[in-house]
């Protein structure tokens, strides 16, 4: 990661610190460990303090931190991960009070606060509030996970024949998204006919028909950057009532694309494409509209029902509605926006949607 970004990021989350009167924060969730620091490795944690940025890792893992993380300054382990943090912050005596975020498990607070002779605090959210807002580096990675998403999409679909199976599909998508030299964001979910109608289905044995329905659920995660995208389409000619729960999704989707400009109620760019559906008489889909994504796949914003905030420039969204009709149907269509001052840009345009691809 560059320089001069993570430079930024940590005194960032320093001016937050001191405002809350934190002398150090303690990161224990990847994301953020890699955000602060450049380190993509696991098992590790990063205690920002107010003259250094140290990252806590093993024998495993020290090479590849030396190379990713320049910045920072490593601190090889030999005991239990929150042991050797708080025997870190303890005899070093780096901070009088600190704080470590609250994804920790119990049983590591526990440990952490025993070696340590000053105040603990549990925070949240710190971190993720700033990595919403995503810098040139950042939104260039996306732009690059997306584009490689779409191309193994197209080479995927190619394949596409009756008898083959959901997992089948799911694991030449995954293929072709490696073979371009990103990693799998997530699990891809593939679902045929009335499978796709459980919005999180597991690929399985289920093999396609002579005449089927289709939904893909996938990314490629490019530079640590993830995409997430949607396909739904029928193999051969879509019945009518897929049609129409294909049109009444691709207005949905529409209506609250044109809503997300920044400044917009996340609250509202979630009724528009809900009131959509509402409209046409079909089923409202229970989940949300949309999510911030990045390092993980499921970061804030997130556009829901009751949902607090607004949209702010430089964060990048799922829009994602879907009409599920439990033992019949599911369609979901899925794409990634940028939030600009002038409007939304759609990062994943070039993946082909439509309801009958194949």
């Amino acid at each position: 990661m560059n320089a001069k970004n993570i430079t930024r990021r940590v005194r960032n989350i320093r001016t937050d610190l001191s405002s809350r009167g934190i002398d150090a924060l303690v990161l224990t969730r990847p994301a953020n460990v890699t955000y602060v620091t450049g380190f993509f490795g696991e098992d590790s944690w990063a205690v920002v303090t107010g003259r250094a940025v140290y990252l806590l890792t093993d024998s495993r893992y020290t090479e590849q931190a030396q190379k990713e993380c320049p910045l920072a300054r490593i601190v090889q382990r030999k005991d239990p991960i929150a042991e050797a943090g708080g025997k870190l912050l303890g005899k070093r005596k780096l901070a009088k009070t600190i704080a470590v975020e609250k994804s920790i498990s119990l049983g590591e607070y526990d440990t952490l606060r025993k070696n340590m002779n000053v105040p603990l605090k549990a925070v949240d959210g710190l971190v993720e509030t700033q990595r919403s807002v995503k810098d040139a580096q950042e939104t260039a990675a996306i732009r690059s996970a997306a584009a490689i998403a779409a191309t193994a999409f197209q080479r995927a679909v190619r394949h596409i024949r009756p008898g083959m199976t959901e997992s089948e599909l799911a694991g030449i998508l995954d293929l072709e998204m490696r073979r371009q030299g990103a990693k799998v964001g997530f699990e891809t979910i593939v679902a045929f006919g009335p499978n796709a109608s459980r919005p999180h289905h597991q690929p399985s044995p289920r093999k396609l028909a002579s005449r089927d329905t289709i939904l893909i659920d996938f990314g490629a995660k490019y530079n640590g950057y993830c995409c997430d995208i949607t396909r739904s389409f029928a193999f051969g000619r879509p019945t009518a009532a897929y049609r129409q729960a294909y049109e009444v999704v691709e207005e949905a989707q529409a209506a609250a694309i044109r809503a997300a400009k920044a400044g917009a109620k996340l609250v509202d760019v979630d009724a528009a494409a809900r009131n959509a559906i509402r409209e046409s008489g079909l089923p409202v889909y229970g989940h949300g509209t949309g999510h911030g994504f990045g390092l993980e796949i499921h970061e804030i914003p997130f556009l829901k029902e009751g949902a607090k905030g607004e949209l702010q420039a430089g964060q990048i969204i799922t829009i994602e509605p879907g009409i599920y009709l439990p033992g019949r149907l599911g369609v979901r269509i899925e794409d990634d926006l940028l939030i600009t001052e002038s409007g939304p840009e759609i990062l994943t345009d070039r993946c082909p949607r439509g309801p009958a691809l194949a």
